[in-house]
């Protein structure tokens, strides 16, 4: 990776569920610039990871540096003040609010209100079905609309640094394609930095510059998202492909006889 000081860096860090460690000595680096993801297993740790970096959670060890100041221990709400947003999983919007009240949340702590109406401009023009549910209680958007709602919001914090926990939960592959696409673009035209923990390994990696492999708590990969989708492991694990040919006709046939 590239030797500049990254926009995220964190150390060694460890964290707790009581007297269960959910993290494990975990290290990682985000560059500026950079789409970065964490890939695992249902209980590897990744959300844990993504709530400790975000304040959600204090670690029991270790540091973490956004743009080269530690922020281990502070406030969710300054760690946003700081530059980093958290769209967590399963969106936790408000449900009761509108589609308009939810976005201006995610700007409390700005008072800027010129560049807050340009910022909500941008998120419109990302997300042009928000702006035609402006006035609609966000609980009764789709999965996908909610998902897009959450991210609108993030960005009217003008983040550094988003991280984005399963953004394609529960979404069909539609738009799934769309969010990710959403992303990519976010990435490149505002400049938003990225870090993802997602499910869908093949369609993260797709995206990634870089990737992240978790197991039970520890970083046990880490490579160029382009290497790690040829590693063997990562094709095996997290991919579905099998390096045994017996395995993989075997899925073969199973497929056709769905098919059928």
């Amino acid at each position: 990776m590239d030797s500049a000081e990254p926009v995220l860096q964190i150390d060694n860090v460890e964290s707790y569920y009581g007297p269960i460690m959910a993290i494990r000595g975990a290290s990682l680096k985000v560059q500026k610039g950079q789409i970065v993801t964490v890939l695992g297993a249902n209980g590897a740790g990744k959300t844990t990871l993504l709530k400790t970096i975000s304040g959600v959670m204090d670690p029991e060890k270790g540091t973490v540096r956004l743009n080269g100041v530690e922020i281990q221990g502070s406030d969710p709400d300054r760690v946003v003040q700081k530059g980093m947003v958290h769209v967590p999983e399963g969106r936790e919007i408000f449900p009761l609010l509108t589609v308009a009240q939810n976005i201006a949340m995610g700007a409390y702590t700005r008072n800027d209100k010129a560049q807050i109406a340009e910022d909500l401009e941008m998120v419109y023009s990302y997300f042009p079905i928000l702006r035609e549910r402006a006035d609609q209680d966000a609980g009764t958007l789709s999965g996908g609309q909610q998902q897009m709602l959450a991210i609108g919001r993030g960005l009217m914090a003008r983040p550094d640094l988003m991280l984005l926990d399963e953004p394609s939960l529960g979404l069909s592959p539609l738009l799934t394609e769309e969010i990710f696409a959403i992303i990519q673009r976010l990435n490149r035209e505002q400049k938003v930095t990225m870090m993802l923990v997602e499910q869908n390994a093949a369609v993260a990696l797709s995206i990634a510059d870089y990737g992240y492999v978790m197991e039970l708590g520890r970083i046990v990969m880490a490579d160029d998202a382009a290497t790690l989708a040829a590693s063997k492991d990562v094709q095996e694990f997290y991919l579905g492909v099998s390096q045994d040919p017996a395995v993989r006709g075997q899925r073969r046939w199973k497929q056709r006889k769905t098919w059928r």
